[in-house]
């Protein structure tokens, strides 16, 4: 657990409250103040989308409105649901006209700290990545230039978009006015953050504390990919979910024999709340997860070397449960600046 002393130590100040508006005269708006946890670094945020608050504003109506989607029906809302910890509870999402996707919906929380976005890291940046579901065919099924032509008929739109990019409605501001909404969806309140990051004692039980220890015990290595503030490392791992892969994930993307299998590591924040589990939705509960870990996988020749089983009594995988559910933040899955 060195590791979380070091993030500790470093970043106890990087905590910020809100205080009087700033004015940016180069924006004409006022900034937009994230409150940041102890222990977590601050986000990088473009040079040319700062968070003012127009534009998260902007970001947020956009997150909300059907409007994006080729008839109407579907937001990104529809698959990322603020209850849920911005996910849908789905095996494979949901779009127009009822049509699956090919993967289970990831969470957005704290996804202002990830880089190469989706579970294949086809999207370098959450700019980019608010194109992917506009034009998918499963999804939104939609084109920009007929979400801008639509835009452009309602004069709210257009007034807000003066505000936040001082320019006419278009794909820049869409996509960034999303990504700076997307970038406020910070959590770092559950009691494993009061517990470790604010000293409180009382805020994880015995057994919440004793599936810590199991956590983090070089046994299960469970946070040699879940560790750090956010509890992922952001790299692509194949766990050994299947001998062959009708998705091959990461490949998609490289076109690497090498990445055939391999998924990006998700973080566990509010994890409790973001079942069913994997890329493909194939596990229902944190139980089946375990299993699935402590029997080591199936055999890939992608399989990481860290999935290699391991021993646990039923007692212990309880405490481990009640653990991963101390880093659900109440506050956050409530968090009303986050809906309309």
């Amino acid at each position: 657990m060195k590791w979380l002393l070091t993030i500790l130590i470093l970043f106890t100040a990087c905590k910020k409250a809100v205080e009087k508006k700033t004015f940016i005269e180069s924006e004409s708006d006022y900034q937009y103040h994230l409150i940041i946890p102890n222990g977590f670094p601050l986000p990088l945020i473009p040079v040319d989308n700062e968070l003012t608050e127009s534009r998260v504003l902007l970001g947020k109506t956009l997150f909300y409105d059907p409007i994006l989607s080729s008839d109407s029906s579907v937001s990104c809302a529809t698959c990322h649901r603020l209850n849920l910890a911005f996910t849908d509870g789905l095996e494979l999402s949901k779009g127009v006209e009822n049509r699956t996707g090919m993967r289970n919906t990831p969470t957005l929380t704290n996804i202002a700290y990830a880089y190469l976005l989706m579970f294949d890291g086809g999207a370098e940046t959450l700019e980019l990545q608010a194109l992917a579901p506009i034009a998918d065919h499963n999804e939104m099924n939609s084109d920009m230039k007929l979400v801008i032509e639509r835009l452009k008929k309602n004069k709210k739109y257009i007034s807000l978009f003066k505000k936040a990019y001082q320019r006419d409605l278009d794909a820049f501001g869409i996509t960034r006015s999303i990504a700076a909404f997307q970038r406020t969806l910070i959590s770092g309140n559950s009691p494993f953050d009061k517990y470790y990051f604010r000293g409180d004692t009382t805020a994880l039980s015995a057994s919440e504390q004793r599936g810590m220890k199991l956590f983090f015990s070089e046994s299960l290595s469970c946070s040699e990919c879940h560790g750090g503030f956010n509890f992922t490392n952001n790299h692509f791992e194949n766990n050994g979910l299947y001998t062959v892969y009708a998705d091959t994930g990461r490949a998609r993307i490289t076109n690497l024999s090498s990445d055939v299998g391999k998924f990006k590591v998700p973080t566990l924040r509010n994890v409790e709340y973001t079942s069913p589990y994997m890329h493909d939705g194939s596990f229902s509960s944190l139980e089946e997860v375990i299993a699935h870990y402590a029997l080591g996988g199936k055999n890939h020749v992608n399989k990481s070397v860290l999935v290699k089983g391991f021993n646990i009594s039923e007692a212990e995988k309880q405490d481990l449960i009640n653990f991963l559910k101390s880093l659900s933040d109440k506050e956050f899955l409530n968090n009303k600046n986050f809906i309309p």
